[in-house]
Order: C-alpha cells, then sequence, then structure tokens
C-alpha cells in the first residue's frame, strides 16, 4: 500500500479520488486550500492540511509526512477566470503546480500524477476524436497553464527521474461538482432547474462537449497508480499523457434536455453570447489509455446524470 499526497483533495474529483485510495487500503494526505474544495467532501480517514500549494511550509508538512506518491488535481479551474485575471490562473496553476514539483524533488518523492485537461490544451480540434498526438494548441489561459505544468513534469522526468502520468480530463461531470461555479455546466444546469431559474446557455448550445462520469475518471486514478507503483523503479512510461474520455459528442443543448426530462421540469433556458476561450467542439480518443492503463468508460451519459440529480435532490433534501 502507498501513502498518497493528494492535492485539492477537498474539491469535486479530487475528493472522489480520495475516497477510492482509502478504500483500496492506501493511506492518503490531503492538502487543499478550501478557495474551491469544502470541508463536506473530506474524507475523515484522511489527514487533512489547509494549506496553499505556495505557502512556505508546505515542504515540511510534505517532508514530515513522506508520501511516496504525489497526486495533483489542486487548481483554478475556471476558463473564464483564467481569461479575466491571468497572473492569478497562473499563479495558481502554473507557479504552485511547479512549486509542488520542485517539493516533490526535494524530499525524493519518485512518482507523480498529474490532472490536466485535454478538453483544453488541443483546442480547436483539428481530428475529432483527438488523440494525445494531437497538436497542443490551447486557446485560453487554463489551457495553457495545463500545458505549462505538463512540460516541466517531462523536465522533471529528464532531468530528475520523475515517474509521472498525466491525466487528460473531458468533461468531468458528477455528484459534488459546484452549481454556483464556471466549470461544469451540468452542475450548473441542475442547480438552476432546481432553484426553478432558467440555464444560461452561451452561444447556441450546439456546442459540442464529450462528458465523462466522475466515477470513471477516479478509476483512471486507480490504474494510474497501479502502473507507477507495480512498473519497478528503474521503469518510466515512454508515453505518460493519457486521454480520459467517452469519444461520443454531445451538445450543451441535448445534456439540458436529459436533465430536464429526469427532473420532470421545462428545459427553458436563456441564451447568451458566447464566451471568449471557447472552443466549439472537443471529443477525445481513450484508445492509449484502453491499451497501457486498461481503462475505459463504464458510465452511460444517462446513467450518470440521472445518478448526479438524485445526488443533488438527496442534498437539497
Amino acid at each position: 500500500m502507498a501513502k498518497i499526497l493528494m492535492t485539492g483533495g477537498a474539491g469535486f474529483i479530487g475528493s472522489h479520488v480520495v475516497d477510492a485510495y482509502i478504500e483500496a487500503g492506501h493511506e492518503v494526505v490531503v492538502v487543499d486550500n478550501l478557495e474551491s474544495g469544502s470541508l463536506a467532501n473530506l474524507n475523515p480517514k484522511a489527514r487533512f492540511h489547509q494549506i496553499d500549494l505556495l505557502d512556505p511550509s508546505l515542504e515540511a508538512i510534505i517532508e514530515q509526512e513522506e508520501p511516496s506518491v504525489v497526486n495533483h488535481h489542486a487548481a483554478q479551474v475556471s476558463i473564464s477566470k483564467s481569461i479575466a485575471d491571468p497572473v492569478n490562473d497562473a499563479r495558481t496553476n502554473i507557479i504552485g503546480s511547479v512549486r509542488l514539483l520542485e517539493v516533490a524533488r526535494k524530499v525524493a518523492i519518485p512518482n507523480f500524477i498529474f490532472a490536466s485537461s485535454g478538453a483544453a490544451i488541443y483546442g480547436v480540434q483539428e481530428n475529432y476524436p483527438a488523440t494525445e498526438d494531437h497538436p497542443l494548441q490551447p486557446v485560453n489561459g487554463y489551457g495553457i497553464a495545463k500545458l505549462t505544468v505538463e512540460r516541466y513534469l517531462e523536465y522533471y522526468r529528464q532531468v530528475h527521474g520523475m515517474r509521472y502520468v498525466t491525466l487528460r480530463y473531458s468533461n468531468v461531470y458528477g455528484p459534488r461538482q459546484d452549481p454556483d461555479g464556471e466549470g461544469g455546466v451540468v452542475a450548473i444546469f441542475i442547480g438552476a432547474l432546481l432553484r426553478g431559474g432558467c440555464p444560461v446557455v452561451y452561444g447556441d448550445g450546439r456546442q459540442t462537449r464529450d462528458f465523462v462520469n466522475v466515477r470513471d475518471a477516479v478509476r483512471s486514478n486507480i490504474l494510474a497508480l497501479n502502473v507507477l507503483l507495480n512498473d519497478g523503479p528503474g521503469v518510466i512510461l515512454e508515453s505518460p499523457a493519457f486521454n480520459i474520455s467517452t469519444g461520443k459528442e454531445t451538445n450543451v443543448l441535448q445534456v439540458l434536455a436529459m436533465i430536464s426530462s429526469i427532473l420532470g421540469r421545462p428545459g427553458d433556458c436563456h441564451f447568451e453570447p458566447p464566451r471568449k476561450g471557447e472552443v466549439r467542439r472537443s471529443v477525445l480518443d481513450y484508445g492509449r489509455a484502453k491499451e497501457v492503463l486498461k481503462w475505459q468508460p463504464n458510465v452511460d451519459l444517462e446513467a450518470g446524470l440521472r445518478d448526479t440529480v438524485h445526488w443533488f435532490l438527496a442534498r437539497n433534501a
């Protein structure tokens, strides 16, 4: 069993990964500044440090905990915020990540898992679905930051021998996603409909995304950990980046219609102009993850939306 340092472990995806690691018998230490995470998401069996990645005491905490793996999910995830305030976005997503990598190097942590974003770093796609070999051409600060950290990871592999896996998520949805945030249209739609409001759709609603359920995203973290721990100390993956996706396109209006049907409520919406920095189509190929990690998506979109709606209903009740 491993001892894992989990950044963003009180957040949407990160908290689910923490639960799965603990259920598998691993020891988990969570680092989260709670800027977007919540103590309600935190697994009580995890040891918790409320701290920012740029806090000077981070190194002492990690040195004391002595993890063998870092799983880095902490991030500023709003594309619109990355455009409105690129300096803060870079501070959090680039400088914070590099600080974490440097601390991991200093205390000799050999394994690193990074939550990246295929939906953001490929930019305007030339091929559908995009493989990991697709040109990396992000069109917003969030995607630029994710790509930059991927480059730093490769540097730390080449120069310092750090082994890593990068999980390039498509659009993850599921329980615990913030309905009042800007990074998850499924949660935003559910929240608006449950409040009796009219969801906002940016553009014409025909823009597509590749919606992957958080349970499937979690399994990719379990399998990535297994690869890192079981391939031996001298083995470094030749292709460390993996799309975690479904390979299926669904447009925003279709998602709204499915959620409205599950709730039994009208799916009326309010249209506003498209947001800057967002692509028209996004869909990723998960063939490499299937071949190497033995991962593939298991949760059907309609079933996943139903589970997510039921979670929100139970929480509101």
